[in-house]
């Protein structure tokens, strides 16, 4: 009995001394912002705003995005924008696949978040959370800093 409860201890001290991302991986968002448009919103028919950052996978196996939202906006999706024949198209990404040990990057003139209606006012320096749905049930969350529109 001795033996069996020193093992216990042994591996219940093991796993408390184990980093968390050991136990449990999960991706981050890094480096989040959202760009204000040179318009005032309340000016806009539509009011939105895109977003950029990282998602970074340091995980051993890939993660899927199949959903996006956040609490600040009446809709939000993953969109695209690539050159086909010349012309900048924009689309709509029903999921984004991020290879184990890679990254996604939402940038500028690719891919990036549409933030449609925000629900208040907006301020250059104010944060905002973005939450990316996972294939597998889980949520990633992240903050995106409003910038103006020049940054």
């Amino acid at each position: 009995m001795n033996l069996l409860r020193a093992c216990v201890i042994s591996f219940s001290l093991l796993f408390i001394a184990m980093p968390a991302c050991a136990r449990e991986c999960a991706p981050q968002v890094r480096e989040g912002w959202l760009r204000l448009p040179p318009l005032p919103l309340s000016k806009m028919p539509m009011p939105m705003l895109a977003g950029f950052g990282r998602i970074e996978n340091s995980c051993p196996t890939p993660v899927t995005i199949v959903g996006v939202s956040s609490p600040a906006f009446a809709d939000t999706s993953l969109h695209e924008t690539r050159i086909v024949d010349g012309v900048s198209k924009m689309r709509a990404l029903p999921e984004l696949r991020i290879a184990p040990g890679s990254a996604a990057t939402l940038k500028p003139g690719g891919m990036h978040l549409m933030l449609m209606q925000p629900h208040a006012q907006l301020k250059p320096g104010s944060k905002v959370v973005v939450e990316f749905a996972l294939k597998d049930g889980g949520m990633l969350r992240g903050e995106f800093e409003v910038r103006k529109p020049t940054e």
